[in-house]
């Protein structure tokens, strides 16, 4: 990690941090965020970049400010009031072009929360230049994309967190570990459920907002007049030149659960088939009420609309992880209150209290190994979204093979989806 002529640097951004706050915090801002009071000495903090401060990224300032070993040094955003506003609070620079950030010496992580178009291109730049990177989900917008972000991760050896937050709950962690033992048996069958998305969307073109850099925002997606609905939830989501919709902008949660909680889809060819409802009108045109059947090897995966769970069933009882830990649950209570064992061996899950602390804590020791939620696992997990994507808007049976990660049945139309255009002069 880079550290020279970095202890000058941080001392004046604490104190630009001390006048922000006499010129007065935005009102969202809670007192406890600042954490001055117990920030570390300046040269000892992470410094970090935020890039995408809307409203996810707002809270995600808010977890990473709050925290004593990090100091957030720039903050990026295509809307001004946003960036300046966040960068006022915390004493950081504000800048409307991220590679402006990534540029800076003084940044050792960055944290992008960013449209979903921009998660890779952006990613893959911040390992390029050396930074380590937590990224929201979902990852990209293609499966070219995913492969490039997690070659150009390898070759920097730099940390990569996804935005999979669970795994840092203890119930996710304790019903994982659960199912990893085999309390349950040999898995049979899995079913994921996530929210649904929508159609509809109002198309009526609209002035640009002052301060607002439209053309920076649409970065690598194609060029479309400017609609309020491109650019908020849940057209964030919803519009396909910018996502895959909730497949995996809501997906990417429980079918992580999945992955952590079994290996089925390396354990033979992933086979997807289903249905699901592709709009023709109006802003929003990602699927939805989709029904997709997966064979990962010989494991049958259900992925569907519903509340959010992943529910493992086995030979001797199923587990059900879910986001609310009420709903986390099994087929005998016992299951989940059993006692945890000094040492669980071979099946015990890596333990994060803190998702936003224990990518930290990777940075600072510069170990990807150490990242709870790593890239190599959200690659598994955003690649089944993505094969569920085109199973449904080709209408096909797809058949893929995960150790060569390749598609071995599908049309020459399927073949060309695993690829999406970029806007020049955006490149992977």
């Amino acid at each position: 990690m880079r550290r020279s002529n970095r202890i000058g640097r941080r001392a004046l951004l604490q104190r630009a941090t001390c006048a922000a706050i006499g010129l007065g915090l935005p009102q969202w801002v809670p007192a406890s965020a600042l954490g001055l009071g117990s920030k570390q000495p300046a040269n000892e903090r992470i410094g970090v970049a935020m890039i995408g401060v809307g409203g996810r990224g707002r809270d995600l300032f808010r977890g990473f400010h709050s925290l004593p070993d990090v100091q957030v040094v720039a903050v990026v955003d295509c809307y001004r009031d946003r960036r300046e506003g966040i960068a006022q609070v915390c004493g950081a620079k504000a800048y409307v072009d991220f590679r402006e950030a990534l540029a800076l010496a003084d940044v050792d992580a960055v944290v992008v929360a960013t449209p979903d178009h921009w998660h890779v291109p952006i990613a893959i730049a911040a390992a390029k230049a050396g930074k380590h990177a937590y990224v929201e989900k979902p990852l990209g917008l293609c499966i070219e994309q995913d492969l490039a972000c997690r070659s150009a991760f390898s070759a920097a050896g730099t940390v990569f967190q996804y935005g999979t937050q669970q795994r840092s709950m203890a119930h996710g962690h304790w019903g994982c570990e659960l199912v990893r033992r085999g309390v349950i048996g040999k898995i049979r069958a899995i079913e994921v459920d996530c929210p649904n998305g929508s159609g509809g969307g109002s198309t009526k073109e609209a002035p640009i907002p002052e301060g607002f850099d439209y053309e920076m925002w649409l970065g690598p997606a194609p060029v479309k007049p400017y609609t309020p609905g491109r650019c908020n939830p849940p057209g964030t989501y919803w519009i396909y030149d910018q996502s895959i919709g909730y497949l995996a902008g809501w997906g990417s949660h429980p079918l992580d659960i999945m992955i952590w909680g079994c290996d089925a889809d390396l354990s033979g060819p992933i086979v997807v088939e289903g249905t699901g409802v592709v709009p023709t009108e109006g802003l929003y045109d990602t699927v939805y009420n989709w029904e997709m059947r997966i064979m990962l090897g010989e494991v049958e995966l259900v992925f569907r609309p519903g509340n959010e769970r992943t529910k493992f069933i086995g030979e001797h009882g199923w587990i059900q992880v879910a986001r609310d830990i009420n709903r986390t649950t099994a087929s005998d209570p016992a299951i989940l209150q059993q006692a945890r064992p000094t040492d669980p061996g071979e099946y015990r899950l890596m333990v994060s209290h803190s998702h936003h602390g224990n990518f930290i804590e990777a940075v600072r020791n510069g170990d990807p190994k150490a990242a709870v939620a790593p890239l190599a696992e959200a690659v598994r997990s955003d690649i089944i979204s993505h094969l569920c994507d085109l199973a449904v808007r080709t209408g096909e049976k797809l058949v893929w093979d995960p150790s060569k990660e390749t598609l071995l049945q599908g049309s020459e139309k399927a073949q060309a989806m695993l690829h999406r255009p970029m806007r020049p002069p955006w490149t992977l």
